[in-house]
């Protein structure tokens, strides 16, 4: 639950210029002063799905809402959710939806 509530805690990403500090399951064992295979065995545990699987969904979310609600370019966005180059954004969002960034604010899926 400590996990979850740290997660939770970085959204959502209110301006361009706020950033995601904590983006992989290292970041987040090292914040809670665990040893990753600890905070990976009680996520799993507790929530059947990896603790990059948690991530990866807190991302998306954020990711989809940012692309619906706000006019920020798909840049700004990329770089609010930790990524350093749009297109690993880009990449990331259509492996993980199916669909690109664009596509979806378009409204075209």
């Amino acid at each position: 639950s400590l996990f979850m509530e740290l997660l939770e805690r970085q959204f959502p990403i209110d301006s361009p210029e706020a950033y995601l500090k904590l983006k992989t399951p290292t970041d987040y064992a090292e914040s809670l002063s665990i040893h990753v295979n600890s905070l990976n065995r009680s996520v799993k545990e507790i929530t059947g799905k990896t603790t990059t699987q948690q991530i990866t969904a807190r991302i998306i979310r954020e990711a989809n809402a940012l692309l619906k609600h706000t006019d920020w370019n798909v840049s700004e966005i990329a770089y609010g959710l930790g990524f350093e180059e749009p297109a690993y954004f880009t990449n990331y969002f259509k492996k993980q939806t199916g669909y690109t960034p664009n596509a979806l604010r378009s409204n075209l899926v």
